[in-house]
C-alpha cells in the first residue's frame, strides 16, 4: 500500500469513527489506527531509511575514512623505511612518499566531505518528505475540523 492510500485509510477511519457529543472528539479503534501507522512506516521511501542509517552511523563513516587514510599513510611510511639507503633512491622515495601522503590526505578529506554532503542531501530529502507528510496530515486534520 502506498503512503497516500494509507493516509486515505486513516482519514476514512477517522470519518467513520463514533463522535462524542459536544466535545468534538471521536472514538477510534486503537489497533486499526496502529496497524495503519505501522503500514505507513513500512512504506516510507528507502532514502528515509538510508538517511536515518547514515545519521546513526556518520561517525563510523568518518572514522572509516580516517582509518583508510591512516593505512595509506602507514603503508607509505613503511615503503620509505624499506628502501635502500642510496642517496638518489632515497630522494626519489621521499618525494614519492610525500606525494602518496598528500594524495592520501586529499582522498581522506574528499571522502569526509563527500560523506557529509551525501548525508546532508539524504537528510534534506528526508526533511522535505516529512514536511510533505506533516503538511498532508495538517490539511487532513483541518478538513476534519471543518466537518
Amino acid at each position: 500500500m502506498e503512503v497516500l492510500e494509507l493516509l486515505q485509510k486513516m482519514e476514512d477511519l477517522l470519518n467513520k469513527s463514533v463522535s462524542i457529543p459536544i466535545s468534538g472528539k471521536i472514538l477510534v479503534d486503537r489497533d486499526v489506527l496502529l496497524k495503519i501507522i505501522q503500514d505507513l512506516r513500512l512504506c516510507l521511501p528507502d532514502d528515509l531509511k538510508r538517511a536515518e542509517w547514515i545519521q546513526n552511523h556518520k561517525q563510523e563513516i568518518l572514522l572509516e575514512a580516517q582509518q583508510q587514510s591512516d593505512v595509506i599513510i602507514s603503508e607509505a611510511e613503511k615503503k620509505i623505511k624499506l628502501m635502500v639507503d642510496d642517496e638518489e633512491i632515497v630522494k626519489m622515495a621521499k618525494a614519492e612518499a610525500e606525494e602518496i601522503i598528500a594524495s592520501a590526505q586529499k582522498n581522506a578529506k574528499e571522502i569526509r566531505l563527500g560523506s557529509k554532503e551525501y548525508a546532508d542531501s539524504i537528510l534534506e530529502k528526508l526533511e522535505n518528505d516529512l514536511t510533505d507528510i506533516v503538511n498532508t496530515l495538517r490539511e487532513n486534520r483541518n478538513e476534519l475540523k471543518k466537518i
